[in-house]
């Protein structure tokens, strides 16, 4: 399957603008775990995931093809960054008590990424992957946002898209299934920001990179008309959608 790099040319705001899971994510991270000796994060990106998971694990494996996004990766004495693709980890067998993927599972050949998840994992070790949509903020700057989403940029949304926007319904898991939170991001964000936020979106730099022109100015026009005051904070959510299952065995 070949790597397909929707998001090395907007790397350094990806790790801008990309907004925080909450804490109460990795607490039932850790806490699901059979252990917290390893963790690996598959298609890391910035290293978000990784950073908090190394609050809570003594050591975390991040994965990620694109050098583009490691490069721009947050460091962290017990993070270890690797470039190198989901489906063919250099971890050894058994290696991870747990395996997260946070809103990269789309991008994977999951069977394959499924199979190298399972010999990673040690016994009673959790995968738990997790995925956001379009967030919601004021009606009125939602229906601009909404616009942009799907008539001015939408022609360009990677196929892969629509597994993010269903949930990852239907998603074939290699253990059997264990309970979710019910969790969501929430930022309060400037008028700047949410547009920072708008440029990491890889349907953006598609229609960028095929029209020639920025489609950024446009939509933050519309939505100056709708903010109030561009410096005035408002609150910005996403609700997560959270699958996991356990690997059979160790003492859980």
């Amino acid at each position: 399957m070949e790597f397909k790099d929707h998001f090395s040319t907007q790397a350094s705001d990806y790790a801008r603008f990309r907004p925080r899971y909450p804490a109460e994510l990795f607490e039932w991270l850790a806490d699901v775990a059979p252990a917290h000796r390893c963790a690996w994060d598959a298609g890391t990106g910035n290293g978000q995931c990784a950073v908090a998971l190394a609050a809570r694990f003594e050591r975390v494996v991040a994965t990620d093809p694109s050098a583009a996004q490691l490069a721009a990766a947050e460091t962290h004495a017990s993070v270890s960054y690797r470039c190198e693709r989901a489906e063919a980890p250099t971890l050894d067998d058994g290696e991870a008590d747990l395996v997260t993927v946070a809103q990269a599972l789309h991008w994977f050949d999951v069977p394959t990424f499924s199979a190298a998840a399972a010999r990673v994992l040690a016994p009673g070790g959790v995968l738990a992957v997790w995925c956001y949509e379009v967030f919601a903020t004021a009606p009125a700057i939602d229906a601009v946002v909404s616009h942009f989403y799907h008539h001015v940029i939408g022609p360009y949304w990677p196929p892969e898209r629509r597994h993010i926007e269903s949930g990852y319904a239907g998603l074939v898991l290699p253990f059997e299934r264990i309970p979710t939170p019910s969790l969501a991001l929430a930022v309060d964000w400037p008028l700047d920001a949410l547009v920072g936020y708008l440029g990491t979106w890889s349907a953006t730099a598609r229609y960028r990179d095929a029209k020639g022109h920025d489609p950024l100015p446009a939509v933050h026009d519309a939505l100056r008309e709708v903010w109030g005051d561009p410096a005035l904070p408002r609150r910005v959510q996403w609700p997560l959608t959270i699958h996991a299952c356990r690997k059979p065995g160790g003492d859980r």
